[in-house]
């Protein structure tokens, strides 16, 4: 599609607003002036594409079908990753977060790791985890290592069960960890079974409430961005309900809970932030908590 073609669709500010309430009202997702124009140029492309005669018309199929609506959900949810994609809270997870959990469980049997990838796209944020784990856990055999991966998007999801990745999204794995943890293929690189099997991918939409059980970290980087503020303080709230005492929640850079009334622990280590959920006896000594809160 040319510039000329994208040009000559207007798209009325009405419908576009009945669009973005729609996606929000759906899945807690909100396209804010700051992506305003992304928005509306994919709600175009999309336009274009399925050749609807005008916005009236995508905005009723959308209402109307559910094929339709995620179509064009998934169009405006397409967003690049890789392989440890932000370094420093990987090496947070192996040094201090993963030897302090070895520590705590050791001797519990069965000795069992929770982690919830929420927002997971294309499976490289919980097979990064999966490999951090199966390199720096002492005996990581001995553990029954339980990774839940969702996200709202099904392409997203089918891509990641497939486990196969090249190109750019690979450039932060080592040769030590490309020759231990996948498989050449025709098409890529395949994940080995021993860490699939570690990972259960979900579809998940986190504005509803779902239950997950007791987790002893969560994973949700660049996900917040995408919410509302009052979604994002009942989402963190959520987190916080959700982890173990002792357990980590790891954000994106970009993102910060620092001003919600949740009683995080905020630890900083080198560049990264990682909020910790204080024990039962560290809330009862409040100078304890004090320190760092986040």
């Amino acid at each position: 599609m040319n510039e000329r073609q994208r040009s000559a669709v207007h798209l009325g500010e009405h419908e576009l607003s009945e669009i973005r309430m729609l996606i929000e009202e759906r899945t807690g997702i909100c396209f804010d002036e700051s992506r305003e124009r992304f928005f509306s140029t994919r709600v175009r492309e999309h336009l274009l594409e399925k050749k609807f005669k005008n916005e009236t018309d995508l905005l009723r199929a959308l209402r109307k079908s559910n094929v339709e609506y995620e179509a064009l959900l998934e169009r405006l949810l397409t967003q690049e990753t890789s392989f440890f994609r932000y370094p420093g809270v990987y090496e947070a997870f192996e040094k201090r977060v993963l030897p302090e959990l070895h520590t705590k469980k050791f001797w519990k049997d069965p000795r069992t790791l929770r982690v919830w990838s929420a927002g997971c796209s294309t499976g490289e944020e919980p097979y990064s985890i999966a490999i951090t784990i199966a390199d720096a856990l002492s005996f990581a055999d001995a553990w029954r290592v339980e990774i839940l991966a969702t996200d709202v998007s099904r392409n997203a999801l089918h891509f990641a069960e497939r486990g196969i990745y090249s190109g750019r999204s690979l450039a932060g794995i080592s040769e030590k960890q490309l020759a231990g943890h996948f498989t050449p293929v025709n098409d890529g690189q395949q994940i080995k079974p021993r860490l699939q099997r570690m990972v259960t991918f979900a579809q998940m939409n986190l504005a509803a409430a779902v239950y997950v059980g007791r987790m002893d970290f969560i994973f949700c980087m660049n996900v917040l961005i995408y919410f509302s503020e009052d979604r994002r303080l009942k989402l963190v709230q959520r987190f916080y309900d959700t982890l173990e005492p002792g357990g980590y929640l790891f954000l994106g850079h970009s993102e910060s809970i620092s001003k919600m009334p949740v009683k995080f622990q905020a630890i900083v280590l080198n560049d990264c932030i990682l909020y910790r959920k204080p024990t039962a006896q560290e809330l009862q000594k409040p100078e304890l908590v004090a320190e760092g809160l986040a």
